[in-house]
């Protein structure tokens, strides 16, 4: 790991999103919540969120943060589900790995959702 020990305790904040392609019907029932495994939005938010907090036990190297707060945004566009993580602390390092756990492990988890209804799918 890099020794951050000199570096200054800062607000550092970081965003990454994520595309997830699909269908303009499946993109319709993600966002009402009609898919067989149920509301794929709200479990992929608590999924990012849960990531972002277990980004250092996930990648090799990365250091436990403090985070302080993660917001996982979602925006439906014409076949595809934009998400957007973000992540703050208050800390000697960058947020940039737990934004972008964040953002993989909620597309992971809306694929994981629709595959039984677009085998197509993708990230």
């Amino acid at each position: 790991m890099v020794d951050v020990s000199d570096k200054s305790v800062t607000t550092r904040i970081a965003t990454a999103t994520a595309r997830f392609e699909t269908r303009s019907d499946v993109v319709a029932r993600i966002m009402t919540g009609n898919l067989p495994k149920g509301e794929a939005l709200a479990t992929a938010r608590v999924a990012g969120i849960l990531a972002a907090k277990r980004t250092s036990d996930l990648i090799p190297l990365c250091h436990p943060l403090p985070i302080s707060q993660v917001v996982i945004d979602f925006e439906a566009q014409d076949g595809a589900i934009v998400i957007s993580a973000t992540v703050k602390t208050t800390s000697q390092t960058g947020v940039e790995m737990e934004a972008l756990t964040a953002a993989s492990v909620a597309a992971l988890t809306i694929y994981d959702m629709v595959k039984a209804v677009d085998k197509s799918a993708v990230i």
